[in-house]
């Protein structure tokens, strides 16, 4: 009996083995297409991904934040063509696949609203480029310059050596102040003087200030301005332009400069005071 059982063991076996190699041999060549196809499929994805991106950084005008994504959209998107070529060698529905993968990505896109919210505001940010790599920005109670700008977040570097990542989408939803946006910026030093000071001498006192090769002509040349007539003081204003690249070391040198000047000058800063008439 136990012979007998032993005999039909073996043959379940052998047919076992016998369709596993059928199938094999029928598939073979399949499997070894399959193979071919992944292996050259994400070796084209990084080769392609890092030729466009040498190829995109010699465009001088083409934002160096967008190199980055628009690689990795490259790799990713062959990666995905190729897995759908492996499902296709062995006959599988590619069609069905696809569905079921736009229906889960709904899915996902529905739980994950506020992570693709920042992919949104990333992309929108990369399209109307509110700034550039290495600009001085405002944003988000953040100031400092902007160093990357990646799908989810922003990456700034405030000016004490501080990493900040910042969400996409608090940026987009937010004020963006770029002092770096334009070439010239104007700079304001207001000062009060005393009532007494005569007027003619605080304007070629301020103007001397002025007279530096970092300040521009254009788009005006330096003027001196009185803008009001305070309790204690008469507050005036030196207005001048300079190049973005100089603005900041500028106006710290003026604030500097600006007592010595007044005091050589003799012109008087006046402290806030008040007069009491009294009667007997």
């Amino acid at each position: 009996m136990n012979k007998n059982n032993f005999e039909l063991d073996i043959e379940i076996l052998s047919k076992i083995i016998q369709n596993f190699v059928e199938i094999s041999v029928s598939y073979a060549g399949q499997i070894i297409g399959a193979a071919l196809i992944l292996i050259f499929g994400f070796y084209l994805a990084g080769k392609l991904s890092g030729i466009v991106r040498k190829n995109l950084e010699k465009f001088n005008k083409l934002d160096p934040l967008i190199i980055p994504i628009i690689g990795n959209v490259v790799r990713y998107g062959i990666i995905v063509l190729t897995i759908i070529a492996v499902l296709n060698q062995f006959g599988v529905q590619t069609t069905s696949i696809i569905a079921v993968l736009g229906a889960a990505g709904l899915a996902i896109g529905l739980a994950l609203q506020g992570t693709l919210s920042n992919v949104a505001a990333g992309v929108m940010l990369l399209l109307l480029r509110p700034f550039k790599s290495g600009d001085w920005v405002e944003t988000s109670d953040i100031s400092g310059t902007i160093k990357e700008v990646g799908l989810f977040t922003t990456i700034i570097n405030t000016f004490d050596n501080v990493f900040v990542s910042i969400p996409n989408s608090s940026i987009w939803n937010g004020t963006i102040k770029n002092h770096s946006h334009y070439d010239t910026r104007r700079i304001d030093v207001d000062i009060g003087i005393h009532y007494d000071t005569d007027l003619d001498l605080a304007s070629k006192t301020l103007l001397k200030l002025a007279k530096d090769d970092r300040v521009l002509k254009k788009p005006k040349e330096p003027q001196f301005l009185v803008m009001s007539y305070d309790d204690s003081a008469i507050v005036v204003r030196l207005r001048l332009y300079a190049n973005t690249n100089d603005w900041y070391n500028l106006y710290t040198d003026l604030m500097k400069n600006l007592k010595p000047t007044l005091d050589q000058a003799g012109i008087e800063i006046p402290y806030p005071h008040r007069v009491i008439n009294t009667k007997n």
